[in-house]
């Protein structure tokens, strides 16, 4: 396979996974509310079981993308895993997003592709060596640090007092991760290449990398996935998976810009465009929080006249 073919078969790989990862959240609700009605665990249930399976195949079909495509193609296209999210979850769920949250979704979708389009492009990293001197750089070495401090704050102060009444506890710890699995997905690849090459070049040093990369991706995967299901039992499927979306894909931005130093390689048009982006998203942001706010009103109301 050559190089030119490389783009289209991440291209292929990574629609294929948006559709699949848009039916996780959907799946795993319905699992949530089925076990609720009858009174048991979720942990029981195929319809959950189903959407867990669907997140790992998901999970796998990114991991392939991103070390066959660059990221910045690739994670675009999970606009499409958001946009048929909701149709199914309108579908299975009867989670329908009045005018104000439809229209909030299609900013968050639209906002997220104009921010990857203008987010700075990185000259791909070919060697374990280049890798590693990339991740010990001070500055990415100083914002995984701050991330870490902040996942540490989100889940154990702020997780248990307002997670369950505030979306953005549960997306921020789940979006923050993304600084570790995406950059993770792509250094495994490489680490790789050198530690089971079984030439004279393979040497331990690309051994202890790859299984170290390999267990932050493992941990990280597993901390999103409790507190995926801990926001889906709280909110709607569609709700989170959008906003999810729009903080996941700014987070693996500023992760990739830091971690390979891009942000010199920008001009005045991308910079106008990455704000733009981002006003466009946090307008579909809060656009979704009103619609939220509104029918939890609107429910309550409800509630008191019967």
């Amino acid at each position: 396979m050559d190089e030119a073919s490389f783009p289209v078969v991440g291209v292929v790989i990574a629609v294929v996974s948006s559709f699949i990862n848009g039916s996780t959240f959907v799946l795993q609700k319905k699992g949530i509310l089925r076990a609720r009605k009858s009174g048991g665990t979720y942990l029981t249930d195929c319809v959950w079981w189903c959407g867990t399976l669907a997140m790992i195949v998901g999970q796998i079909g990114n991991f392939l993308a991103y070390n066959v495509a660059p990221a910045v193609v690739v994670t675009p296209l999970g606009a499409v895993g958001v946009l048929f999210g909701a149709v199914l979850a309108s579908w299975l769920l009867q989670e329908h997003l009045n005018l104000i949250g439809k229209l909030g979704c299609a900013l968050c979708c639209c906002g997220s592709v104009v921010l990857i389009i203008h987010s700075p492009k990185s000259e791909n990293v070919t060697s374990r060596a280049e890798l590693e001197e990339r991740l010990m750089d001070p500055v990415f070495l100083v914002y995984i640090s701050v991330v870490v401090l902040l996942l540490i704050v989100l889940i154990g102060w702020l997780s248990p007092a307002h997670g369950k009444s505030n979306i953005m506890v549960y997306v921020g710890i789940c979006s923050l991760l993304g600084s570790f699995t995406v950059p993770s997905s792509k250094g495994l690849g490489l680490a790789a290449q050198e530690a089971f090459s079984g030439t004279p070049t393979s040497d331990s040093r690309a051994l202890f990398l790859f299984l170290g990369l390999l267990g932050i991706l493992v941990v990280s995967i597993l901390i999103q996935f409790t507190f995926i299901n801990k926001a889906l039992e709280s909110f709607s499927s569609n709700m989170f998976e959008a906003i999810y979306y729009v903080t996941f894909t700014s987070c693996v931005i500023l992760a990739s810009a830091i971690l390979f130093r891009e942000w010199t390689a920008l001009g005045i048009v991308d910079c106008f465009g990455i704000l733009c982006g981002f006003i466009t998203v946090s307008v579909g942001v809060a656009l979704l929080r009103i619609s939220q706010e509104s029918k939890f009103s609107w429910s309550q109301t409800k509630a008191k006249k019967d």
